[in-house]
């Protein structure tokens, strides 16, 4: 197979050393944490697992042991995606002689993330004597980069300097290839009996004696230090701050879901689902002091601002907290590209693909400091500022955005079209950068029909459908300031676009559109789902808008449990592939929202009934990242994707969108449209509260009687006018 200067072996080996079935996570902030459901970070572990913060691995093994034996796990609770409960109990031990069976000591830890991870362990003795035991806390911290722990090979390393302990604390510090100290510090209230280190670990030592019923507390906190400086400051209380941090997220994630829209159903699984996204929205919004607030892609592997992956997860979510969009736009808009560094791909008026802040990224083994390796994050800049001031009718916003519209504008006409033909395409000039830089921006992702990787530069169909759908809209803002020219010459361009489109990448033989335009303007006909996303830009004509839907509902694509991102038919299919044939809720997503705006309902509503008969098969009911793409089977669900990030911003937000899409649901300022809304097969009756406009709030009730949905109004605060209309 030709493989043009792509180094496969180098793309192989980008994996992490193990993957685990079954991961929890928490996340505050710059800081997550992901461990195995029973709480534990296992020694020695490759799988991932560890407390992270500004994509520094600070925790790497986290192990309790009760005589020497390892608790047995009974279950455990997450809760608001930051707070997680874990019960555990012992294995049979000897004490002083005696054997204790099974079930007599009861375990409970709770854990949450703020400044810090802050865990307390309760003891508690149900044996009818008194017991006397030992707990061992084992911990290590191997300050590995977010990078290294995925599988991307090291160029330099830096030197791990031990741990310094103290009576109620420990320290274990690393001197990073950046030159940046990094340490965790590790407290202990009460303090232990004993700590004492072993290689690169320490361990804490409690001697307990466990009265029957009595309760017996241990509060743990570590915290993450750089450059000498923690997270926070310290909190030296007897809890260690247990208490404090526990009421700060009670009242901010409540003062979050107060914000946000208020969904109610008949289904409860759906509720638990909806409840669960609305608060992973709240833990992926990340506040970076002195810049802003931004939606982070996903854990764990992109819990850092992204640019395409932020941007449509604030769309997608407009319905639920319009806010999100505008504070994504405008952290992105302070890293809006400036110069021209290839080392970077950084061009003037780009927006960022991806930001780091790792030993490996300020060392300059990677260019992510940021990194601007997308072709469409610029173009998704210009559709969401478009749509949020749609939305909410906050014009004025425009005086703040109106210099990196323009930039970004500039960016595609004279970086984004390479070779003035009107196409935006995109060619990597990082010698560490992605050869691919489209949604789908694996190594592989682009191939022909048979699987062979052709020359760059390539133009995606998708991205020449959001080039056009951002000038629209772009021109749509600027006559609303009156700007007509500036208006008036995009629609022209735009225009124009759309006609050599329909040209060029539309196959007559497939009835369908190409994937891409190749370095030779050769196109590819793979089958792919890209062209999905064209219908919701309107670049299409109506009857090859339905032709598409048609073709992408076909069972080579339709797995059963969502369309896949490649054909079955195709050579290169691999329904374990990352973009070769995997389901992903996100493309799903924006391929039903343009179902909607092509009239196909009865498609629209079958994909969104899989979904979510999908998302059963998850934990929370929460859809991951994407799942393996196998032909659905009767009594067998959906299979899972082994590294898929959970939760991912996009495809938290895909849940939104396809709400909307059903019920038809679109905002401009003061008015609201609810346009021939349809319940999904899965629901018999909805409740939308807290829909924010420009003006005021709407609160929608619909009902399902006899398969058809009827929509009334319950709550209209601050004159908003609701405009009930038929069509799409």
């Amino acid at each position: 197979m030709e493989i043009c200067s792509i180094n496969l072996q180098d793309k192989l080996q980008v994996s992490p050393g193990d993957i685990r079935g079954s991961v929890d996570v928490l996340k505050e902030g710059r800081m997550f944490m992901n461990s195995l459901p029973g709480g534990e970070i296992p020694c020695h572990d490759l799988g991932g697992l560890g407390l992270y913060f500004a994509d520094t691995r600070f925790l790497s093994c986290l192990e309790i042991s009760l005589n020497d034996t390892v608790p047995v796990f009974l279950s455990r609770t997450l809760r608001d995606s930051h707070f997680s409960q874990v019960e555990m109990t012992n294995k049979q031990f000897i004490s002083d002689g005696q054997v204790i069976p099974l079930h007599s000591v009861h375990i409970r830890l709770l854990r949450m993330v703020k400044d810090a991870l802050y865990q307390r362990i309760r003891v508690v003795n149900f044996y009818s004597c008194a017991l006397e035991v030992t707990l061992r806390i084992r911990l290590g911290a191997d300050f590995a980069d977010i990078f290294e722990v995925r599988g991307t090979p090291r160029t330099a390393e830096g030197k791990w300097l031990g741990p310094v302990i103290r009576r109620h604390k420990a320290n274990i510090n690393y001197l990073g290839a950046d030159n940046v100290s990094r340490s965790a510090e590790i407290s202990f209230s009460p303090a232990p009996a004993a700590i004492s280190k072993e290689d690169y670990f320490i361990i804490a030592e409690y001697r307990l004696k466990l009265l029957p019923k009595e309760k017996n507390y241990i509060y743990l906190k570590i915290t993450p230090l750089v450059g000498d400086r923690p997270a926070v400051s310290e909190n030296l209380r007897k809890d260690l701050g247990f208490r404090k941090a526990a009421e700060y997220l009670i009242e901010s994630y409540q003062r979050w879901k107060d914000q946000c829209l208020k969904i109610t159903s008949d289904n409860e699984h759906f509720n638990t689902a909806l409840k669960v996204a609305v608060t992973d929205l709240r833990a992926l919004s990340t506040t970076y002091p002195e810049v802003g607030t931004v939606l982070e892609a996903g854990i764990p592997w992109y819990a850092a601002p992204f640019g395409r992956d932020s941007l449509i997860a604030a769309w997608q979510s407009l319905i639920v907290n319009p806010g999100l969009a505008k504070e994504t736009l405008r952290f992105l808009a302070r890293y809006q590209g400036k110069e021209e560094n290839s080392w970077q791909d950084e061009e003037p008026g780009k927006i960022l693909h991806e930001m780091r802040f790792g030993e490996m990224a300020r060392s300059g083994e990677l260019p992510h400091t940021p990194y601007y390796g997308s072709v469409d994050s610029t173009l998704w800049f210009i559709i969401l500022l478009a749509d949020y001031i749609n939305w909410t009718g906050d014009i004025n916003f425009f005086g703040e955005m109106a210099q990196p519209l323009a930039q970004a504008l500039m960016w595609c006409e004279n970086y984004g079209d390479m070779d003035d033909d009107g196409y935006i395409e995109y060619r990597c000039r990082s010698e560490k950068g992605l050869f691919n830089q489209g949604w789908k921006d694996s190594w592989d992702a682009l191939v022909d029909k048979k699987g062979i990787i052709p020359e760059s530069p390539f133009a995606l169909v998708e991205v020449q459908a959001y080039y056009y759908k951002a000038m629209l809209d772009a021109a749509g803002i600027y006559e609303q300031v009156g700007q007509t020219a500036a208006a008036e010459g995009l629609r022209k361009k735009a225009e124009k676009l759309r006609e050599n489109f329909n040209q060029d990448f539309w196959s007559v033989k497939n009835g369908f559109p190409v994937f891409a335009l190749d370095g030779k303007k050769k196109p590819l006909t793979t089958i792919v789902s890209n062209p999905g996303h064209c219908l919701f830009t309107g670049i299409l004509p109506a009857e090859r808008a339905m032709r598409v839907v048609d073709r992408l509902m076909k069972p080579d694509l339709f797995s059963g449990w969502g369309i896949r991102t490649m054909s079955a038919d195709e050579v290169p299919f691999n329904p374990m592939s990352y973009h070769n044939g995997s389901v992903w809720p996100h493309d799903n997503s924006i391929i039903g929202f343009g179902m909607r705006r092509s009239g196909k309902m009865n498609e629209l509503k079958l994909v969104t009934d899989t979904l979510f008969e999908a998302s059963r098969y998850f934990y929370h009911g929460r859809l991951p990242e994407l799942f393996c793409g196998f032909t659905k089977a009767n009594g067998v669900g959906p299979v899972k994707y082994p590294i898929a990030c959970d939760p991912q911003a996009w495809s938290v937000g895909a849940v939104f969108l396809f709400l909307r899409a059903m019920l038809g649901i679109e905002c401009r300022g003061s008015e609201l449209y609810v346009r021939d809304p349809m319940l999904p097969g899965f629901l018999q009756s909805l409740s939308l509260e807290n829909i924010r406009t420009g003006s005021g709030k709407v609160s929608l009730e619909f009902t399902k009687r006899q398969d058809k949905t009827y929509c009334s109004v319950t709550e209209n605060e601050g004159d908003v006018k609701i405009i009930f209309e038929k069509g799409v």
